[in-house]
């Protein structure tokens, strides 16, 4: 059975990860499957646009039964193994457990996790510690990627290292015992996870006390003591962050055919590079609108000024009173337009997940970022903003999977080819000669339009001087001109003045030129490197400070929105 909302362009989409324990009873098993049934089928009803994607060890009990019924809805399965399948076989002792996980694997997309470098494939094994380590592993990979846990769990904490309570107390909370390498963010270590999601199905393990109740929501514990916070509905904040997720995939798909000639001339193999190329086709489309927007407003703005210093000064006639109150209607008409189609948000938002991509592709191709060291990309990025910019997060979880399941073209990925297409050098193609490039250009106009503001200020200044000292000799009619005049350029120099800063034109220079350094000392100490161990280090700092910059971009953007009410 095919999943009839799966978009021709690749995504994961909506990336739920699944965590449980696999002593579930057998009497339970119809009713779990009914609930975990109705959990897809109800993301489905709610974000009809985002295909689903599962992420799965494939592991006996909870594992498999998910599995199961994503499978025959449909849902596209991607198996997360902790080791080797030659070796995860010798787990499977349960009565047709192995030929499940032959039959389910057969029909998913298969993502071998390595083994650990602090670890030997015999110690792994063997079994043990290390063996552990690696389902450690395997459960920090689901969190860091999907978008909802869903743990069949009996709700008690474990000392089992890689175990239900742990991969969910790591989800909500940031804490995995042993010394994991995966960087978290300051807000989940503070149990501030706002996108922290975990839908959580009671079982019985067999055994066990009895466990009951209704499936419920949990999110990060915001009172003290608390580990996690139950809700009988997802939270509010998780709804609009899918909802702008399924936007973009909207704008992604009413735009394909543009898109995907964007992306045929790229060329690249990289999955990642290639939602990349959406993003930025996207965030391009929609700075040109708000820049006619823009453009448009402060043009109108301008005729009612001019307007009315004609009726007030030189013609007096009920028309110009109509003009100015045509022109007033013509500015609120675009710039409700504007805002009802949400331009300048999106043209923000998909210009952040635009540069977060981009870094993300550099590395995966670089070899920075792998499934060994689950270290990423979407880990810190915009964590510092509104919770509803955690989309660009989940777009960005899903494209690290879809990357990692697609090997490297030994042609176009690499640590050399990506220093050149990257970074490049000044006069060719590559972020550092970009930012140059861009940083004079936009200096040249911002000196004129300073020049132009200035000019017009200081004939109006002229103006008034000469009414002031040869007011007596000039006729009223003339006199009323030069008023006019004044109040002209005057009006034309605050116009471009408010237009330039909410462009934001001395910001981005300042940007842009402190980029080009980042990308001028990236370039120069890659040069003296000695191997590429030391060359992908210097990538991975170029990154972070890229997406940093960008964090930055974002928030002084957003807090320039188009306003109608401020002209």
């Amino acid at each position: 059975m095919s999943d009839p909302q799966r978009h021709r362009f690749p995504d994961c989409g909506l990336v739920v990860g699944v965590t449980g324990h696999r002593d579930l009873r057998e009497e339970q098993l119809p009713e779990l499957s009914g609930q975990v049934r109705d959990f897809f089928l109800g993301l489905r009803r709610n974000y009809p646009r985002i295909p689903l994607t599962l992420l799965s060890p494939l592991a006996s009990g909870a594992d498999q039964l998910v599995t199961q019924v994503a499978q025959e809805l449909g849902v596209r399965v991607v198996a997360v193994l902790p080791v080797p399948v030659a070796m995860y076989r010798d787990d499977f002792d349960e009565p047709g457990s192995q030929a499940t996980f032959d039959h389910q694997l057969a029909h998913a997309e298969v993502l071998e996790l390595p083994i650990l470098r602090a670890s030997h494939p015999a110690s792994v094994a063997a079994g043990g510690h290390a063996r552990d380590l690696q389902y450690a592993q395997a459960g920090i990979f689901a969190s860091s990627h999907c978008h909802v846990l869903l743990a069949l769990w009996d709700g008690e904490p474990s000392g089992l290292l890689g175990g239900t309570a742990q991969v969910v107390a790591f989800h909500l909370q940031g804490d995995m015992p042993e010394a994991i390498d995966r960087r978290q963010s300051a807000a989940i270590s503070l149990g501030l996870g706002e996108e922290s999601l975990v839908h959580h199905i009671p079982v019985s393990r067999r055994g066990g006390a009895d466990v009951s109740g209704a499936p419920r929501w949990l999110t990060s514990g915001s009172e003290a003591g608390s580990q996690a916070q139950a809700h009988a509905a997802a939270p509010p904040a998780f709804d609009q962050i899918f909802r702008r997720h399924a936007e973009f995939l909207a704008d992604r798909e009413r735009h394909e055919d543009d898109i995907r000639q964007a992306v045929d001339q790229q060329g690249s193999a990289c999955p990642i590079q290639r939602q990349f190329v959406a993003a930025d086709w996207l965030a391009t489309t929609y700075r040109r609108r708000v820049s006619r927007v823009l453009l448009a407003t402060y043009l109108v703005t301008a005729l009612m000024g001019f307007s009315f210093i004609a009726y007030a000064d030189l013609i007096a006639q009920d028309l110009m009173l109509y003009v100015f109150l045509a022109l007033f209607a013509v500015g609120v008409a675009i710039n409700a337009l504007a805002q009802k189609r949400e331009w300048h948000r999106k043209y923000i938002d998909y210009r952040a997940l635009a540069e977060g991509l981009r870094v993300q592709s550099y590395w995966r191709r670089a070899g920075i970022v792998d499934s060994s060291r689950p270290s990423f990309a979407h880990d810190n990025f915009l964590q510092k903003q509104d919770v509803e910019l955690g989309w660009i997060r989940n777009v960005m979880r899903g494209a690290s999977v879809d990357g990692m399941l697609v090997p490297l073209a030994p042609g176009q990925d690499g640590v050399a080819p990506v220093i050149e297409e990257w970074i490049g050098t000044q006069g060719s193609a590559g972020q550092l000669d970009y930012y140059l490039q861009t940083a004079a250009r936009r200096a040249v106009q911002h000196r004129r339009t300073e020049l132009l503001a200035s000019t017009c200020l200081w004939s109006g200044i002229s103006l008034s001087l000469l009414l002031a000292l040869f007011a007596r000799l000039l006729d009223d009619q003339l006199q009323n001109l030069m008023v006019a005049a004044m109040g002209a350029l005057s009006l034309t120099a605050a116009v471009h003045e408010a237009y330039a800063y909410k462009k934001a034109d001395k910001e981005l220079i300042k940007q842009y030129r402190f980029m080009a350094r980042i990308f001028s000392a990236a370039q120069r100490r890659l040069s003296q490197c000695r191997n590429q161990d030391e060359q992908r280090q210097i990538l991975r700092t170029l990154g972070e400070a890229a997406l940093a910059e960008h964090a930055e971009w974002t928030l002084m953007h957003r807090e320039r929105p188009l306003e109608h009410s401020k002209l």
